[in-house]
């Protein structure tokens, strides 16, 4: 019987969760904690499950659980040892602390950092992308405004919904999140933005929510360069301004240095020295004045544009978690069953970059995703699958259209 070129003793899932060490995250549990009184369902096996249930797109437990025992030899394989009840994963997600799950997804991003990274040296255009780092938020809606305090309210029902904001630290030459914090909807960007989260050198990328004078000033002693875009209402002292026009008389960039100041009761006002670079953005209707702040004095204009619009990296980031996997529904109600289900999706989506990043054939995250998740069972070999998925299909039309000649049964 012909199995195929792309056969493989070992379902994908198996491929996929060989990038993990069972050994450490069990450490990690068990030193926090997560292993007191659990006679079976340890963390590997909620992992394993939460993992499996992330990248099928289940949006309830019991889709998880009717799901598991058609497939239970093979899980059994896996290390799934014993098929949970509802009850078990409800209670597993609402006792073990989702601190244990933040730790195994830090550990992975320290382990597969440098194969995630995009080496640029070779692009003296772009050199700073190395240096670069982009902060932002996205709220994620719940259910209910007991968990997370929400934002705004229902334009028909006047009700106010929870929200969880995920604040994320990313590395533009990475495409994960290097760093990861929760609050509710309600929180204000800023308290993100710490100055000793950055080393000299560095350089920020932030929407406009982020801008703190004291914040700023801190950074420019630190050696750390930030850009970002200003708010209208800003209020500074201009110290030099310069136009610059093209050949038909309209602007095409203008430079201006201030200084803005920030009254301290009882102490001595922040003054923060900064450069607005503001040019026109033929992308936008109507070619739209875009002026964006910076502490840097020195690089290029066109330069800082580009840093700028390298912040639409966190944004397709956000897009492609929100867009393959379920957040939509949780799997608990409590905040830390909650928080699981996130970290749980951060490290699915590490786990398929780190796949994407090892083979060689073009594939778009979310045509990797869906990929991934049709043959997650299957005896396939994940990578040389992913290379050439129609090796086998090509084979069988090339023998179908050239069948094999007839012996004769007289010469």
């Amino acid at each position: 019987m012909n199995k195929g070129s792309h056969f493989n003793g070992q379902p994908a899932y198996g491929q996929l969760i060989n990038l993990l060490d069972k050994s450490k995250i069990l450490q990690i549990s068990q030193e926090k904690g997560g292993e007191r009184y659990v006679k079976h369902f340890d963390a590997w096996q909620h992992l394993l499950i939460m993992l499996y249930a992330v990248i099928k797109r289940f949006d309830s437990l019991r889709e998880i659980t009717d799901s598991m025992f058609p497939e239970a030899r093979k899980l059994a394989h896996l290390g799934i040892s014993m098929m949970p009840r509802r009850s078990t994963l409800s209670d597993a997600n609402a006792r073990r602390s989702e601190g244990i799950f933040e730790a195994i997804y830090r550990d992975l991003y320290k382990t597969y950092r440098n194969e995630l990274s995009s080496d640029s040296r070779n692009n003296p255009s772009s050199s700073w992308i190395n240096r670069l780092q982009i902060i932002d938020s996205t709220t994620i809606s719940l259910f209910s405004n007991l968990i997370f305090t929400g934002v705004g309210r229902h334009p028909k029902t006047g009700k106010k919904k929870g929200g969880i904001k995920v604040h994320t630290n990313i590395h533009a030459n990475e495409g994960v999140s290097s760093d990861i914090r929760f609050t509710s909807a309600a929180t204000n960007d800023s308290f993100m933005l710490k100055p000793s989260n950055y080393t000299s050198g560095d350089i920020v990328a932030l929407d406009r929510a982020y801008i703190d004078y004291a914040k700023f000033e801190e950074l420019s002693r630190a050696g750390v360069i930030y850009v970002t875009k200003m708010k209208k209402n800003l209020v500074y002292e201009v110290s030099a301004d310069t136009i610059y026009m093209t050949e038909s008389g309209l602007m095409a960039l203008r430079e201006r240095h201030v200084t803005f100041t920030k009254k301290v009761k009882d102490g001595d006002d922040i003054k923060h020295h900064a450069r607005i670079v503001t040019y026109v953005d033929q992308k936008k209707r109507g070619a739209k004045l875009i002026s964006l702040l910076t502490n840097d004095m020195e690089m290029s204009a066109e330069d800082i544009v580009a840093i700028y619009r390298k912040r639409w990296e966190i944004e397709l980031l956000f897009k492609q978690i929100k867009q393959n996997f379920p957040l939509r529904y949780f799997y608990g109600e409590s905040a830390n069953a909650i928080k699981i289900q996130i970290w749980i999706t951060l490290i699915a989506n590490l786990l398929l970059m780190v796949l994407k990043k090892r083979i060689k054939r073009s594939w778009s995250f979310s045509g990797l995703a869906t990929m991934v998740r049709i043959m997650l069972m299957y005896y396939v070999n994940l990578y040389t699958f992913l290379e050439e998925p129609d090796k086998d299909w090509s084979k069988l039309v090339a023998e179908a259209e050239s069948p094999p000649k007839e012996l004769l049964l007289f010469g």
